[in-house]
């Protein structure tokens, strides 16, 4: 069965249009080891409702709230659009559009709260949340995953199962999805925001490259 990763819905929609290119890993409540690793090195982006908070996303940002519910199938046809005044999460659709999958181009570990400032280009969040994603389980350091995403030709709808639910990172989806599809950003722009991500994270420790 493939396997994806649980991301925010706008958090999905932001690495699927090129607006945000890594994600920032402690782990969940339900990982197995309790912190986040990273089991795979291709995987699609599963968007889901849980958590996500409104007032977690950056002003620039918020219309693509909205635009978010479209991942989502939802039982009265309508997407809960009045979710959009409060700043809490949105109960899970029924179904969920996969749109896009993601290669890990690299990896690093961090610790520094000057770090996740300087990355803030880089994704959507507000800064105040990814520090707070880095201050959680102090002791431990927090990944910095660069994805480079692919929109896949047609969006593939999948039913929300039971187990797709709860704070856990990897999930495997009951249905065949194909690896193909076209690069959000071309070869020059990704390898130049790389660059970049790598000179900002260059006193961090590699883990994967």
């Amino acid at each position: 069965m493939p396997v994806s990763l649980k991301e925010w819905a706008v958090t999905v929609r932001a690495l699927a249009e090129g607006e945000q290119l890594l994600t920032l890993r402690k782990g969940g409540i339900r990982e197995e080891s309790k912190h986040f690793e990273i089991e795979h090195d291709r995987f699609f982006l599963y968007p889901t409702f849980d958590h996500q908070r409104n007032d977690l996303v950056r002003d620039s940002h918020t219309p693509e709230l909205g635009r978010a519910l479209e991942e989502g199938v939802w039982p009265d046809t309508e997407p809960p659009v009045e979710a959009l005044t409060r700043d809490g999460g949105i109960p899970q659709p029924d179904r969920v559009r996969i749109r896009a999958w993601a290669e890990v181009a690299a990896s690093y570990l961090i610790t520094d709260p000057r770090c996740i400032e300087a990355l803030s280009p880089y994704y959507i969040w507000t800064t105040d949340y990814a520090e707070k994603r880095l201050a959680w389980k102090r002791r431990h350091p927090m990944h910095v995953i660069v994805l480079r995403t692919y929109r896949i030709p047609r969006p593939v709808t999948v039913r929300v199962r039971p187990e797709y639910q709860g704070c856990k990172s990897w999930i495997e989806l009951h249905r065949d999805l194909p690896f193909e599809g076209t690069p959000v950003l071309s070869d020059e722009e990704f390898d130049r925001a790389t660059g970049e991500i790598e000179a900002i994270a260059s006193d961090a420790v590699p883990v994967l490259a």
